[in-house]
């Protein structure tokens, strides 16, 4: 299929409407000027549409393609090319796939949640979307593994047609939750949907509801009241690696394997979950204290002189609401901030030890290396920032 000096014809059918795919495309381009061997056939267009007018003209040699419908489906197998699908949407022809993985971004939104000391956690997803379906599922079941009920919004097919339907339904439910909850949404919009009705219901957020979106769309995110948090997903992972396997499928190569389920790269905490659900005011104000100057170089002391009481009580208190020491909360919140300043930012890593509250380089690597299992660059490079 591919000879020398040959330049491979690739179709693109990935939309740039929202934020994942705009990563998943800005990790082939990285592999397209690195390799420089394609040219690339691409179009704006909108999410679950068809392909577009040109497609079914389109002669070429490989295909990467968000695949949300039977409809693309099709239209890319019939072309008789390899292709990469990038969807999680469900498939019925075995296609190669690389997406995100829907397991880990529920244990990471479980975690996030019950870290701030809800004990309380729901989901609100969206029926139409195949992968908000899994997500579903994937909450459910680690719930039930760890002894916590899912209380899981019944959206149906119908919903979307009447938001002002909608909205009440989704009202009725939010004030139905016990409170305070902790709302992991399927993607960042739904979250800043369940925001404006929390706000015209007068429920308080993040006292209340604390909610959690999918996507990290940082546009959006900032742009929702109170700010959205939102869980990171590995989109330049997912785009670059999808064209490292259509590369190897044009040049007659085999893949060593047909699926791929890439972890997300971590959260970004925002006022939507800037909250300890403890009854316990006096641990919950020595919690909100940490969380607000671990990167400010403080220690156990300076916890204990902004929320007076015995060190005892309050390592006692730590293990009982966290399961760790304030110690280890300082340290778990300094590790958090270096793994996202080395995903989000290209910051030499003596600038992130010194953002992260770290004295120096040799012991931001050494204390990340014994909670991570890598140095910093490794762990950079793990998660395929480029």
């Amino acid at each position: 299929m591919f000879t020398q000096g040959h330049r491979l014809k690739v179709a693109l059918l990935v939309e740039s409407s929202n934020e994942y795919s705009r990563g998943v495309l800005r990790g082939i381009r990285t592999f397209v000027k690195e390799k420089d061997e394609w040219e690339i056939y691409f179009s704006e267009q909108g999410r679950g549409v068809g392909p577009p007018p040109w497609f079914d003209r389109w002669r070429g040699d490989g295909i990467i393609a968000r695949i949300e419908n039977r409809q693309i489906e099709d239209a890319v197998t019939r072309k008789g090319v390899p292709v990469v699908n990038v969807s999680a949407a469900e498939l019925s022809r075995p296609i190669p796939t690389v997406t995100a993985s829907p397991r880990e971004a529920v244990v990471l939104a479980v975690e996030h949640l019950l870290e701030r000391g809800f004990r309380n956690l729901a989901y609100c997803g969206d029926i139409l979307f195949h992968w908000s379906r899994r997500l579903e599922q994937a909450f459910r079941k680690h719930l039930g593994e760890t002894g916590y009920s899912a209380h899981v919004f019944n959206t149906q097919p119908g919903d979307a047609a009447d938001w002002i339907e909608e909205q009440s339904k989704l009202a009725r439910w939010l004030k139905s939750l016990p409170k305070p909850v902790g709302l992991f949404t399927c993607l960042d919009i739904r979250g800043q949907w369940v925001l404006d009705v929390c706000r015209q219901e007068s429920i308080r957020v993040p006292g209340e509801v604390a909610v959690l979106g999918y996507h990290n769309d940082e546009l959006l995110c900032e742009l929702c009241e109170p700010q959205l948090s939102s869980i990171i997903p590995n989109t330049q992972r997912a785009g670059y690696d999808a064209a490292v396997w259509l590369d190897q499928m044009m040049h007659q190569s085999k893949l060593s394997k047909q699926l791929e389920l890439l972890p997300p790269l971590g959260i970004v905490a925002r006022g939507s979950t800037d909250a300890i659900a403890l009854s316990d005011a006096q641990t919950a104000n020595a919690i909100r204290f940490i969380r607000r100057n671990a990167c400010k170089g403080i220690g156990v002391e300076d916890v204990l002189a902004a929320v007076p009481m015995s060190r005892t009580l309050l390592e006692r208190r730590f293990q009982k609401y966290l399961q760790r020491s304030p110690y280890e909360e300082i340290l778990r919140l300094r590790i958090e901030r270096v793994k996202e300043l080395l995903i989000t930012t290209n910051l030499q890593i003596a600038e992130i030890a010194k953002q992260a509250g770290f004295s120096g380089v040799e012991y931001l690597s050494a204390m990340f290396k014994k909670r991570v299992g890598l140095s910093p660059r490794a762990f950079r490079r793990k998660m395929g920032v480029r």
